[in-house]
């Protein structure tokens, strides 16, 4: 197996530039104690310095402001998850509040936050998404700009034992297809590495997975993936990939239908596109799970049809369409259907109400009122009624702007 060093800076002496030179040389990277000696000192000296994440560090997955996409039962994501797109691009997953268009057959747990816009998210959580992604943007720049990057394989890393150092793709693209690759810290826990690449990076092929092999103290935290364009993860199914990806335009793990799960120890960040994910098992701190969940921890609900009638606490209720019915009523009869992908919230005092959403739009109704009052939206818009007092009610809004009724 071949070894490489990075460059050596001038004035580390000429026995560490003996080693060097001999590791290089050398097909199986042998040398004598003394050399491995020289060596260690002189990988040390120009291991790359590592690179701030910012609020980007406790995240395990962003989905630039495209989302996410989860296949399968056994995807387990141990960190936080968020995008900038639209909370509805979030599909396939769990956390502890929501459920993100979960089916039997594609379930995925989060363990972390999700950070996303409404209705699943909050202003306040998209105002961080935004910050998360500025701070994944700066990364990226910081890591493209790192000089002195060496190509030691014309692009195909597979086989190869790397020391810490800056490597840069010459072609403009990583491929880790042909065996695995071996990370090589020497001992070093600061060990660093930083991979370059204007376009893509390949990791195995649809018929064979590979892995990244960290050894003598090497950390997946200290592992960098500079990916100018999209990264493909083992489609195949299977094998560990190790460090932070952080991609221009989004990444896939794995293909439908595999079952082998695709494990990242690592962070997975898209700038812009999204990530797409079959079984796969990703670790925001780098350190493997010593279980990798393989059985949904929450059984998603799925129901033909939502109508809540007659008087009821506070409740929320998943509907199809991934829509949201929340309902506080004291008394009297209330009818509502959801079957759009947008939210009802309704706080009526008694009184007989009727409120049917079919568009994508938030209707927010607070009757307070011992009439009748009926609220039907079939647009994208968002209906606000606040109808106190009022003996009977009705209002049909079928646009796409926003309608404020009061």
């Amino acid at each position: 197996m071949r070894t490489f060093t990075n460059k050596v800076m001038n004035g580390i002496g000429i026995l560490a530039m003996g080693a060097f030179i001999a590791s290089c040389s050398s097909p199986m990277g042998l040398s004598s104690d003394l050399d491995s000696d020289a060596q260690l000192a002189a990988s040390r000296v120009t291991s790359p310095e590592l690179s701030s994440l910012g609020l980007a560090d406790t995240f395990a997955v962003f989905g630039g402001g495209a989302g996410i996409t989860n296949q399968g039962t056994k995807t387990m994501i141990d960190g936080n998850m968020g995008t900038t797109g639209a909370s509805t691009m979030i599909t396939g997953f769990h956390s502890a509040t929501f459920s993100y268009a979960e089916t039997p057959l594609n379930v995925g747990a989060v363990t972390g936050n999700v950070y996303t816009n409404a209705p699943r998210g909050t202003a306040s959580d998209f105002e961080y998404a935004k910050l998360v992604v500025a701070d994944a943007l700066i990364t990226f720049n910081d890591l493209a700009s790192r000089p002195d990057g060496i190509d030691p394989g014309a692009g195909q890393l597979g086989g190869l034992t790397l020391v810490p150092g800056v490597y840069k793709s010459a072609s403009g693209a990583f491929l880790l297809t042909g065996s695995d690759l071996t990370l090589d810290a020497q001992g070093n826990p600061e060990a660093v590495w930083i991979f370059q690449m204007a376009s893509s990076l390949t990791v195995g092929t649809p018929l064979a997975s590979r892995s990244v092999i960290l050894v003598n103290g090497a950390k997946a935290s200290n592992v960098f993936w500079q990916v100018g364009s999209a990264a493909t993860i083992n489609g195949a199914g299977g094998g560990t990939m190790a460090g932070t990806i952080i991609a221009s335009a989004g990444m896939t793990f794995s293909t439908a239908g595999n079952e082998s799960v695709t494990t990242l120890n690592g962070k997975a960040l898209s700038l812009n596109a999204s990530i797409t994910m079959v079984n796969t098992a990703i670790n925001a701190d780098g350190i493997p799970a010593i279980v990798i969940v393989e059985e949904p921890v929450v059984e998603p609900i799925v129901v033909p049809a939502v109508t809540i009638t007659g008087s009821t606490a506070a409740s929320v209720v998943a509907v199809p369409g991934d829509g949201f019915i929340i309902v506080d009523n004291d008394g009297g009869l209330v009818t509502v259907t959801e079957v759009g992908t947008g939210t009802i919230d309704i706080t009526n005092d008694g009184g007989i109400m009727t409120a049917t959403n079919t568009g994508n739009g938030i209707m927010t109704i607070n009757s307070d009122a011992t009439g009748v009052v009926t609220v039907t939206n079939t647009g994208n818009g968002n209906v606000t009624v606040n109808a106190t007092g009022a003996a009977a009610i009705t209002v049909t809004h079928t646009g796409d702007e926003d309608y404020i009724y009061e």
